[in-house]
C-alpha cells in the first residue's frame, strides 16, 4: 500500500510539473493581426534608433560603477529634452557614495495643472550596453516628450528618466524611482497615473518565442510579437484605460495583464516604487527575459531591436496619453 501511495504521489507530482512547465509557454496559437504601420513613422523609427545607438553603443554600460558613462547618458537625455523646449530639473541624491540624479521635464496642464500623469524610464544599465534594457524605454520617453510638447492637455505630464533601477540598487532605498516616489508622497503630489517604459524594443514572430510565469501562458500568445501593459490589482483600471486607448490608435498587438505583485517579473521595474507609495502605476514592456535572450547580457545591442515596431508603439502611446 505504501508503494502504491508513493507511486500515486509521484504521478501527481509529474503531472503537476508538466502542467506548470507547459503553461510557461504561450498557449494561444494565434497572436495579434497584420500591423498597418502609421504613415510617417519612418522618421520616428530613425530617431528612436539614434537614441538607442547613442546610449548603448556609443556611451555603453551606464551605472554608478561606470560613472562617467552614466553622466554622459544624463547629459544626452537632458540635452534632448532641452532641445524640445523643456526646462529640465534634477532630483539629486547620494547613492553608493556618489551623486545620483533623476532627470525631470514637466509639461504644464491647462485647467488641472496639479493633477499629474507621470511617464518614466530608467537610463542605467546592468553591466552591459543595455540597448533594450533600457535605452529602448528612454528613447520612447524622449520621443513621447517631443511629440506631446505642443499638445494641449488639462493635466500636467512629467517625463522622468530615473537612475539606479538596476542591481545593486533595485528595490532599495537608493533606487532613483524610490527616491522620487517617497518625496512625491511627502509633498502630496497628486499623481493620477504612472506609466513606466521598461524594454519596448525586442520582438519575434517565431512560434513559441514568448514565455510566461507558470500558468499565465494559458491565456496569452506564443509569439513574441506584441507589447504588454502590466499592473497589479489596484492599478487594474489604469491597465484597461491605456490598452483601450492604444487599440484605438493602432493595430499593433497589445496584451494586458493584471496580476498579483508576487508573480515573477510583474514588479520588476520603477512602477514598484510607486506601488509602495499607493500610486496607480503600470509597466509597458516587451516582457524582458520572458522573450529576450540578451537580457542583462553583453549582447543586448542596438541592431537587435525592431524600430518600426517601437515607432508604432510610441505613436499609439501618445494618442492613449491624450485620451487620459
Amino acid at each position: 500500500m505504501k508503494i502504491l501511495r508513493v507511486l500515486r504521489l509521484l504521478i501527481i507530482a509529474c503531472i503537476t510539473f508538466a502542467i506548470i512547465k507547459i503553461t510557461t509557454f504561450g498557449c494561444a496559437m494565434l497572436s495579434g493581426k497584420q500591423v498597418n504601420y502609421t504613415h510617417g513613422n519612418s522618421e520616428l523609427a530613425k530617431n528612436l534608433e539614434v537614441h538607442v545607438k547613442k546610449l548603448s553603443d556609443e556611451i555603453g554600460e551606464r551605472s554608478m560603477f561606470k560613472y562617467e558613462a552614466l553622466e554622459k547618458a544624463a547629459e544626452y537625455i537632458s540635452g534632448q529634452l532641452k532641445s524640445y523646449g523643456y526646462v529640465v530639473e534634477y532630483q539629486e541624491y547620494t547613492a553608493g557614495g556618489k551623486a545620483a540624479k533623476n532627470i525631470i521635464a514637466t509639461k504644464r496642464g491647462l485647467g488641472k495643472e496639479n493633477e499629474i500623469v507621470l511617464v518614466g524610464a530608467h537610463y542605467d544599465s546592468c553591466f552591459n550596453p543595455g540597448a533594450d534594457d533600457n535605452a529602448s524605454g528612454v528613447a520612447g520617453l524622449l520621443e513621447l516628450a517631443k511629440a506631446l510638447i505642443e499638445e494641449k492637455t488639462e493635466q500636467s505630464i512629467k517625463f522622468i528618466a530615473f537612475t539606479n533601477e538596476e542591481p545593486p540598487f533595485f528595490k532599495t532605498e537608493e533606487m532613483g524611482s524610490r527616491m522620487y516616489a517617497k518625496a512625491a508622497r511627502q509633498r502630496n503630489e497628486n499623481i493620477k497615473a504612472v506609466i513606466i517604459l521598461e524594454m519596448i524594443g525586442y520582438y519575434s514572430d517565431k512560434p513559441y518565442s514568448q514565455r510566461y510565469p507558470p500558468l499565465v501562458g494559458l491565456l496569452y500568445p506564443n509569439k513574441a510579437d506584441f507589447i504588454s501593459v502590466v499592473g497589479n490589482f489596484p492599478s487594474g483600471n489604469l491597465v484597461k484605460k491605456l490598452a483601450v486607448g492604444f487599440k484605438k490608435a493602432t493595430s499593433f498587438p497589445i496584451e494586458s495583464a493584471v496580476l498579483p505583485g508576487f508573480v515573477p517579473g510583474v514588479d520588476f521595474s520603477d512602477h514598484w516604487s510607486f506601488w509602495k507609495e499607493g500610486y496607480p502605476a503600470i509597466m509597458v514592456t516587451d516582457t524582458a527575459f520572458y522573450r529576450n535572450a540578451h537580457y542583462h547580457q553583453g549582447s543586448d545591442t542596438h541592431e537587435k531591436l525592431n524600430y518600426p515596431s517601437m515607432a508604432e508603439i510610441v505613436t499609439a502611446l501618445k494618442k492613449a496619453l491624450l485620451d487620459f
